[in-house]
């Protein structure tokens, strides 16, 4: 189980008609080469899930971190969302803070969002750091069909049954359905399948951020082999591969995160503004 400690010093911003919660961490003044860093935590988490992103980067000029809509203390969003609403609302919430440039950090889904917001608003993404990122489709093998052929047997036994319809259908998702499908609200239930459905494969070749993508080879949610596959799409990639670790590589290994994290986010665009 992923340690978590709760922050203190959260605020709120309003993003249109939502409420989000979020941190601000300042320490000094920035120099040339220095971006804020916005850190955007996986599906179901909160800030306090990135908490040791956020210790990796203890000291950095200004490091952002959020609930995304739908988790944590931040509002739903409004109907099911899919990528490319989370990519217009983190413009949103960006413009809110006068961010005009920031360098990202998505984990598992907000790896996701990252993707998306980076291949179609380049002017507003310096650096990309993908952790254990979300955005190319699962190999899909007879026992994935078949849960899809009884998911979708058991809503149209919820739309024609009544109660004891919506009763059985609810048997049948526990059978079949992710546990963060499960542990969805029904309003979040639509955004889980549309944020999962999609497929980031074309996207990735117009990312013209220079990224990093780190990885547990142990993780199981988003296997390596998605890893290796956006290394190959990405213009300007590298790949670092977290011996040991699982899902949640930062957590499992947080001193070479730290290293590489540091590497990439400040020291490397510090020494190119020196250039």
């Amino acid at each position: 189980m992923l340690a978590q400690a709760k922050l203190e010093d959260g605020q709120f911003v309003q993003v249109g008609a939502q409420k989000v919660r979020y941190v601000r961490r300042k320490a000094g003044e920035a120099t040339p080469g220095d971006l804020p860093i916005v850190i955007l935590p996986g599906w179901g988490a909160h800030i306090e899930a990135v908490g040791p992103i956020l210790a990796a980067l203890e000291g950095a000029p200004d490091v952002i971190a959020l609930d995304l809509p739908g988790f944590g203390e931040s509002d739903p969003p409004p109907e099911a969302w899919d990528v490319d609403c989370y990519a217009r609302f983190m413009i949103h919430f960006l413009d809110e803070l006068a961010v005009d440039r920031a360098h990202l950090v998505g984990h598992s889904h907000g790896g996701r969002v990252s993707i998306a917001l980076a291949a179609d608003e380049p002017e507003r993404v310096g650096r990309l750091l993908l952790i254990d990122a979300a955005g190319i489709p699962p190999k899909r093998g007879w026992r994935y069909r078949r849960r899809v052929a009884v998911a979708k047997f058991g809503r149209l036994v919820a739309k024609v049954g009544g109660g004891p319809g919506r009763r059985l259908q609810e048997r049948m998702r526990a059978r079949v359905a992710s546990r963060d499908y499960l542990e969805a609200s029904e309003a979040m239930r639509g955004t889980f399948r549309a944020v999962i459905a999609a497929d980031l494969g074309e996207r990735l070749p117009r990312v013209r951020s220079s990224t990093l993508l780190v990885w547990g080879d142990q993780d199981d949610d988003t296997p390596l082999w998605m890893g290796r596959r956006m290394e190959e799409l990405l213009p300007d990639a590298g790949l670092v591969v977290l011996e040991g670790a699982g899902h949640y590589s930062y957590a499992d290994s947080p001193g070479q995160f730290r290293a590489v994290a540091r590497r990439f986010l400040l020291e490397q665009p510090r020494e190119a503004a020196k250039e």
